[in-house]
């Protein structure tokens, strides 16, 4: 009976992180057809008239939200493949993805949302990427985990893609006057508030990531590993 549960559990996780993984793929074939077809992107909150096919695919994939959703199919892939898979890289990737996600999904609620309105397929895309990927991914480690999988140097670790990613947007922002987001725009808010946001947001991070780590601790989980050093 316990290898009989413990086969179910898996096969439960898996498919559960297998579904994760289609329909992020789906919204992103969708989102990458619109915007090659001139249609809407939902990350965006600004016209997009004046901007070449190119520019438009580089900007897709400039989004923290993309970038999010990218970890997300990356590791759920991962682990409907192998719900067992582990090594200090993926732990790191794992973590970004968790993390990535949570933020994407708590910004997009709270501060962009009234600021787009996607229909047709682009509200379909919208509703992969900004509500079914964060809180189905959420869902997913509370329930199946597996953990232990966090610890405080993996914690660490997985802040440098956050950081070189805002590294990144406020150097090709200062080039090409583009920034993903309003909260971002130095020529529409300033320099400062920019900043300001940018910490306010890390922080909001650190915390977020901190919960991970002690949850991953001391919850229990469907699929749970042997305790390992972080």
């Amino acid at each position: 009976m316990p290898e009989q549960t413990s086969t179910a559990r898996v096969t439960a996780a898996r498919l559960w992180f297998g579904a994760i993984a289609v329909i992020v793929f789906a919204a992103l074939v969708v989102q990458i057809v619109l915007v090659f077809t001139g249609g809407q992107d939902v990350n965006s909150t600004q016209p997009q008239g004046n901007q070449s096919l190119g520019e438009k695919f580089v900007n897709l994939f400039s989004y923290f939200t993309i970038q999010s959703n990218l970890f997300v199919l990356g590791t759920s892939t991962a682990l409907a493949l192998n719900i067992h898979r582990d090594g200090r890289l993926w732990r790191i990737l794992r973590m970004d993805a968790m993390l990535g996600i949570i933020i994407t999904g708590i910004v997009y609620d709270f501060v962009l949302a009234q600021l787009v309105h996607p229909t047709g397929w682009a509200l379909a895309a919208t509703i992969g990427f900004h509500y079914i990927s964060p809180w189905a991914t959420v869902l997913g480690w509370l329930i199946f985990g597996p953990r232990p999988r966090m610890g405080w140097k993996t914690m660490a670790l997985a802040f440098v893609w956050p950081i070189a990613w805002l590294l990144y947007t406020f150097i090709r922002g200062a080039i090409t006057g583009w920034y993903p987001y309003p909260f971002l725009d130095v020529d529409l808010i300033g320099f400062a508030d920019s900043v300001r946001n940018s910490a306010v947001i890390l922080l909001v991070a650190i915390g977020i990531a901190a919960v991970l780590v002690v949850l991953d601790k001391r919850m229990p989980a469907l699929v749970r590993e042997p305790v390992t050093r972080d």
